[in-house]
């Protein structure tokens, strides 16, 4: 069975993927930072193993990744979960609300992809899977570093594909719309009726949608390069 490490697994997105893969009976690792009561829950509730790790510094994402190897001999797939949101005027964002950004939804896949290839490159196969925004599609307004860094991890996605496509190493990105996570419940009830309103299906996501998609792409063959938008229509 294919072995599967999930970045920021301990809640929202992530945590739905790690459960629904194990359930599906993939060997899962998830990876969590600050979040260490649900990240156990996940481990007794569930016999998910768990790996505590900064994944913006390189040398705790080393260790994570050669923790993985001596337990579990190879890392098939890598899905790049873990992320921060802020809603700021863009007039208001700081040096270190920018910087912070970046490195947590951007760099940090850099660093957790590069360090897990190198044994897909080995082994001549492997799936990345990013989780990235419809705003890094179309950009959102009071969300300009969200957006940035976003975008940045779509182009990082197709270029990834095109150089790693040789060694069969698939990647590919999924753009979530509004979802029912932990991130968007500082969003107003008001502002989450006005958002339904923009979506065709005049809905809000769930956590187990972005799971189907990842389940499908871990198992296609023939998918590498795409940023697969599952928002409801909202952007077309």
């Amino acid at each position: 069975m294919k072995t599967v490490l999930i970045t920021g697994a301990s809640r929202g997105i992530g945590r739905n993927i790690a459960i629904g893969l194990k359930n599906k009976g993939y060997t899962v690792i998830a990876n969590y930072n600050k979040s260490e009561k649900q990240a156990l829950e996940l481990k007794e509730q569930y016999n998910i193993d768990i790996y505590k790790c900064d994944v913006t510094n390189r040398d705790e994402v080393k260790s994570m990744i050669q923790y993985c190897l001596d337990k579990y001999e190879k890392i098939d797939v890598l899905v790049n979960n873990a992320g921060i949101s802020q809603i700021k005027l863009f007039t208001e964002i700081s040096d270190e609300d920018w910087n912070n950004m970046i490195k947590t939804n951007l760099t940090s896949v850099f660093l957790t992809s590069q360090e897990a290839v190198k044994n897909m490159i080995h082994n001549k196969n492997g799936c990345i899977i990013n989780i990235s925004s419809m705003w890094g599609e179309v950009g959102a307004s009071c969300e300009t570093h969200y957006s940035a860094a976003k975008s940045g991890l779509n182009g990082l996605t197709k270029a990834m594909a095109k150089e790693l496509g040789l060694s069969n190493i698939r990647v590919n990105a999924i753009a979530p719309g509004v979802i029912d996570t932990d991130m968007n419940k500082v969003l107003s009830t008001e502002t989450i009726n006005e958002l339904k309103q923009e979506i065709p299906l005049n809905k809000i996501g769930k956590t187990e949608d972005i799971c189907k998609c990842v389940e499908w792409l871990i198992e296609d063959n023939y998918t590498t390069g795409q940023i697969i938008s599952i928002n409801g229509g909202m952007v077309i």
